[in-house]
């Protein structure tokens, strides 16, 4: 019998660990072992959890383009609160509302809390202050044919140019009512068609909507 050479063992084994590495690189690069991006964490593809600054610059062109079609249709309200805007732009925030340190008054103000309402700058209460006074001498002032039915006060309200979709306006105790948000530059305008017929700007309530809401503990 003829027996291996020292040396052609030798090259046996050397070939048999070259074929066993590659063997190894192959199964990790096929899902044994992580490859160097997944093992850092990276993902395979980018991608961010924030929002990307083109969401955001399409955000502040859409609020743009909805202000500059309200003032279009608005231009009187717009000449007149346009001082408020600047005004605003300038001003420093106040500083928050104090909490009630009676404990009667600090329960009444938790009970309620669902009815708080979000508050308007400058320019956003000028604005729906000029709607309100608008809306209430259509509907309600010297000479205006106020409406008898909900019927009757969409039709008028959109006549006026304002979006009223279902639910904005109701009856409530017996009279008329409505609230709807401003397209375009936010503000609440809520009014009841009794007597006297009352129509105010707010923000939106912190549960959503112009609508009051119901409820409480």
């Amino acid at each position: 019998m003829i027996r291996p050479t020292p040396l052609a063992a030798a090259a046996v084994a050397v070939g048999l660990l070259a074929l066993t590495a590659c063997g190894s690189t192959r199964a990790a690069d096929g899902g044994g072992t992580p490859s160097a991006a997944s093992a850092t964490g990276s993902p395979s593809q980018s991608g961010s959890a924030f929002p990307s600054a083109s969401a955001s610059a399409d955000r502040a062109a859409d609020a743009a383009a909805a202000k500059a079609a309200h003032d279009k249709a608005f231009p009187d309200i717009a000449a007149r609160c346009a001082a408020e805007g600047a005004a605003a732009t300038t001003a420093a925030s106040g500083a928050p509302d104090a909490l009630p340190t009676d404990p009667e008054a600090a329960k009444h103000a938790e009970n309620n809390a669902f009815k708080t309402q979000a508050k308007l700058t400058p320019e956003a209460r000028c604005r729906g202050e000029a709607h309100a006074l608008r809306i209430q001498k259509a509907l309600a002032g010297p000479g205006a044919a106020t409406p008898a039915t909900e019927e009757g006060l969409t039709s008028a309200l959109t006549a006026m140019g304002y979006e009223i979709a279902a639910g904005d306006v109701y009856r409530s105790g017996g009279a008329l009512g409505f609230a709807y948000a401003i397209k375009g530059v936010g503000p609440c305008v809520t009014g009841w068609l009794g007597s006297p017929a009352k129509v105010e700007a707010h923000g939106v309530y912190m549960e959503g909507g112009c609508k009051e809401p119901r409820g409480g503990h």
